[in-house]
This record gives structure tokens, sequence and C-alpha cells, in this order.
């Protein structure tokens, strides 16, 4: 069931299920929280409450936000994590997850530990060599980029087919589907666009502030870089020493909690565990 929190500028969306200690899980841009559709139930089943966000201008959240960075993010996830009654793990793909980082560092009392997935936490360089030497990478940036600039859902499809290289899930075609109808509604791709063009160097000024154990999760084929397990060590290089590990999925690409869910999961739950 969906329930709703106004904050200052706007309303969030979120559903909550199961019973345990909190996890809050934000997507990425240009999807929305039942892009977490096959993880959550694995989360809840091992003893979770688990709260899926629509984050700002995605969903059945608001559009007309002042602003779409990872900071504002990271601020509805505080609110958010304050109205359930932390603290809370936060799992972020993609944008959310430097909104993650950003939390963390600033909010350390709501926030027991981050899971970064697919994570864009800290300032991005163009690869001119890995471009022109990697065709998964140079196929999904084109992709990306495309969609951004020019407010495509026809280029946010295909960049999604490229960012789920091999398995899709079963109800893949349904999902994207939906998510197309979702995005062609007045303003969706305004907010990916404007968020496509946010960088992250927000989220990168925060890294050294998380003290709270951290895990970036990682598709080995992740078309967002030319090499994404550098990308993941380098986020844990930003961060205070024993803080950040990394687990990288085989076969996965930007979306591994939706293509492997059970191995993602696994990393997820052992991590917690420690």
């Amino acid at each position: 069931m969906t329930e709703f929190l106004t904050v200052d500028g706007g309303r969030l969306a979120y559903d909550v299920t199961g019973q345990g200690p909190l996890i809050v899980l934000a997507h990425g841009m240009g999807n929305g929280r039942s892009a977490f559709r096959h993880l959550t139930p694995l989360l809840t089943d091992a003893g979770y409450r688990v709260a899926a966000l629509d984050i700002r201008g995605h969903g059945e959240s608001s559009t007309g936000w002042p602003s779409y960075t990872r900071t504002d993010v990271a601020g509805d996830l505080a609110a958010l994590i304050r109205h359930l009654g932390g603290p809370a793990v936060v799992v972020g793909h993609s944008f959310s997850g430097g909104a993650a980082t950003i939390v963390a560092a600033r909010h350390p009392e709501l926030v027991s530990a981050i899971v970064e997935l697919g994570p864009f936490t800290r300032a991005q360089k163009i690869d001119v060599g890995g471009l022109l030497s990697n065709s998964r990478h140079r196929k999904g940036m084109l992709r990306l980029m495309g969609a951004a600039i020019f407010k495509s859902t026809g280029l946010w499809k295909s960049y999604l087919d490229v960012a789920y290289p091999g398995v899709k899930p079963a109800d893949y075609t349904a999902y994207v589907t939906a998510l197309e109808a979702d995005l062609r509604r007045p303003g969706r791709m305004a907010v990916v666009a404007t968020m496509g063009q946010s960088a992250p160097a927000d989220a990168g000024e925060h890294l050294a502030g998380v003290r709270s154990p951290a895990l970036i999760v990682m598709g080995a084929q992740d078309p967002d870089w030319a090499d994404p397990e550098a990308e993941a060590n380098g986020i844990v290089a930003g961060m205070a020493p024993g803080v950040g590990s990394v687990v990288m999925i085989e076969g996965a690409g930007h979306y591994p909690h939706a293509q492997y869910p059970a191995e993602v999961a696994r990393a997820i739950l052992g991590f917690l565990k420690k």
C-alpha cells in the first residue's frame, strides 16, 4: 500500500513491508521503487522492515520540486527515516548511491549502514580511452547522455537494454512498458534530464565523513564505467580506512538488484551480519 510523507517542497511516496530492523531503499533516476520488486521480499524474508521510496520527481512522488540534487534526496531520506523511526540501513542505487553517502555523513544518528548499488558517488571524468576501446561503455554512455539531453523515453529504453546485459528479469518487458508510461507523464523526463546533468560532487565531498559501515555493490558489466571495479574501489578509497568494502556481481550491469536479486541479497545480508 502506498503511503505518503509531505516534506518541504513536495510529497514523497513509499511503501513498507515486513517487520524488524529498518532498511530504506532508494532507486536511481528514471526508475521507481518497483525497481526493487525482486530484492524486497528477500530482505523481508530475512527479518527486515523494508521501506521502498519513490525519490522526488519519480513514480507516485510529486514533481515541481525546487531542485533535484543528491543532497536533496539525502534530506528526503533523513525525513523518511525520522518518520518511520530509525536508525536505518540505507540502500541507494545509482544517483541515490550518492544520496546514501551524504545522509550517512550528515546524519550518522539516523544511519546504521549504507549499501550503494552501481553508485554515482564521486566526480566523474570522461574516459575517452574507455569510450573508444569498450563498446559496452560507449553504447551505454551515448544512450544515457542522449536520454538526458533530449528528454527521450525511447533513448532511455535503449539505455536500459544495454544496462541489463544478458539475463533480464522474467517481467522485464512488462516493467519497461509500465516505466515508459510513467515517464511520459508531464514533467517526468525533465526530472531525469535535470538529475542526469547533476554532477555528484556533493556526494564525493562527503565520502571521507562516512563512519557507518559501507558496502559498494557493482555489476561487473555495468556500462556506466569502462572499469566498474576500479570505480567501486575508488569510492572506498575516498572513505576512511576500514569503512567501505566492495562486492562485484559477475554478469550484472547497472541493475544488479534486478538481474541477480539473490546474489545481491546474499551480499547485503552477509554485510549486515558482520
